[in-house]
């Protein structure tokens, strides 16, 4: 700004440096937002396979596979824990970043702050006096516009406003030339902060492209690593044989290797009519 007091540049720069913290922050919260549900996913998926029934009275091959699906489906959920773990480490990377940069940012703010102050007090202390030399120019008009009865007593105030006048004058000098001085250490230590705040943010967008590209690449990691032990569960699925199981079934349950004999008619109708009659025993009378 042409205005030696503003602050509106660096003001902006800050802002946008601020911005920039709070990304890297959203950033950091959506990891560990992510960590939470991969976590709370992984542990109903490891609940899921160790507690709920699947198949549990299949044979053989079939239950092979079954196995192999619920323990896969295992580590599928423990592989869901270790990534919440790993996504929580990148959003503590993330925060020690974040800090990190809010620290040397800090030092620089205070230099800047401390030099923006002793700036702005010294241009006011030299418009003071610029001022107070301006105020006394009217006393030397005033010796040329007064009478000659009081020729002397002005002569007398016009040495003596001479004299502060020259005094305020030099005082006037010094406060520009110390201006100036601070005016050329605050342009230095500007650009100095300016500089340093473009490495902070170039560092950011470095660090915040290669994080994302990292938790990408995580995801991509993870969803690989799935496909693996599904494909676990495929090869398992492929050695299941309906003939085996069948076999299988048929051994482990059969009662004997022959079928039950025909069940040959018995004629117990001629049988009784051949074989010699016995005699009936003699009826007792009944008394009436």
């Amino acid at each position: 700004s042409s205005d030696l007091t503003s602050t509106v540049g660096y003001d902006s720069i800050i802002q946008h440096l601020n911005d920039g913290r709070k990304n890297c922050k959203e950033f950091e919260d959506f990891l560990k937002e992510r960590a939470i549900i991969e976590e709370k996913y992984g542990k109903e998926l490891i609940n899921l396979s160790k507690k709920k029934p699947c198949g549990q009275t299949e044979l053989n091959t079939l239950k092979r596979s079954l196995d192999v699906f619920k323990q896969q489906i295992d580590n599928v959920g423990q592989g869901h824990i270790q990534l919440a773990q790993t996504l929580r480490e990148e959003a503590k990377k993330m925060e020690d970043f974040r800090e990190k940069q809010k620290l040397h940012r800090k030092k620089i703010e205070l230099i800047m702050e401390a030099i923006h102050k002793n700036r702005n007090l010294q241009y006011k202390k030299t418009m003071e006096v610029k001022q107070t030399c301006c105020c006394f120019l009217p006393y030397g008009a005033l010796v040329y516009l007064s009478s000659l009865s009081h020729f002397w007593q002005l002569f007398l105030k016009l040495a003596q406003t001479k004299s502060a006048l020259e005094d305020s004058d030099r005082s006037y000098q010094q406060n520009v030339t110390t201006l100036e001085k601070i005016r050329e250490e605050w342009q230095k230590e500007h650009i100095k902060a300016c500089e340093f705040f473009e490495t902070q943010e170039c560092e950011r967008i470095n660090y915040f492209r290669n994080a994302l590209w990292l938790h990408v690449n995580q995801l991509s990691k993870d969803c690989v690593q799935n496909d693996e032990k599904y494909e676990e569960i495929r090869k398992s699925l492929e050695m299941c044989s309906i003939e085996k199981d069948i076999d299988f079934f048929v051994n482990l349950r059969k009662t004997g290797s022959l079928a039950p004999a025909p069940v040959a008619y018995e004629n117990y109708y001629n049988t009784q009519r051949n074989a010699t009659p016995v005699r009936s025993p003699v009826p007792v009378p009944i008394s009436r």
